[in-house]
């Protein structure tokens, strides 16, 4: 349910709004991977959330570049 969700608001995002969304998540991704290092990561989770939705932001930049043509 809530990947779905979060599938509908991605795909209403232009793709100027994708590449900062895919920015912040790399970024999220960088200080998740620096506190597992630490060892202060709470939420292993997130890692893996984090990962997932970089991926689904890539799918739907390369779904809207081929859309148009």
């Amino acid at each position: 349910m809530k990947s779905s969700q979060r599938l509908s608001d991605l795909s209403a995002m232009t793709p100027d709004q994708l590449s900062d969304e895919l920015l912040n998540l790399k970024k999220e991704q960088f200080n998740l991977r620096f506190q597992r290092a630490t060892g202060q990561l709470e939420n292993v989770a997130r890692v893996r959330e984090v990962r997932r939705d970089i991926a689904r932001v890539r799918t739907l930049q390369r779904r809207k570049t081929l859309q148009p043509a």
